[in-house]
């Protein structure tokens, strides 16, 4: 197992970078997802046809990839470089927080588990940069 993680993780086009700077590219995304909830819930209350391409599920769907796959690469990377698992089984709580947000009604509880979801994946990529210290 841990020699396909090995290979995986050395093939993989975030290979070459700094396991900190993937974690830092990971947690402005994160920061980028909050933004966007934000931004959604305030173009919904001001513009509706704003709101309604802020809102769209692919643009949700998009975002929630991009994150499973950064968090794989650095977080996987992580436990491959340092050793230790928490800051990966954090980090896949968060995930997993967020992918169930995509199942909610769009009454505002989306958003709030989204934002809860990005920041339990923020704290995983903390402790990764603090672990590979």
């Amino acid at each position: 197992m841990s020699q396909l993680l090995a290979q995986t993780l050395r093939r993989s086009p975030l290979a070459g970078l700094d396991l900190r700077r993937l974690d830092r590219m990971a947690i402005t995304l994160s920061g980028l997802c909050v933004v966007h909830c934000l931004a959604t819930a305030v173009a919904l209350a001001l513009l509706a046809s704003a709101g309604g391409l802020l809102g769209s599920p692919w643009i949700h769907e998009v975002g929630l990839t991009l994150a499973m796959v950064l968090g794989a690469v650095a977080l996987g990377r992580g436990v491959y470089e340092h050793g230790f698992m928490m800051p990966s089984a954090v980090g896949g709580l968060g995930l997993g927080v967020m992918a169930g947000a995509l199942t909610l009604p769009h009454d505002g509880s989306e958003a709030l588990f989204t934002i809860v979801g990005v920041a339990i994946l923020a704290l995983g990529h903390q402790l990764n940069r603090i672990a590979a210290n």
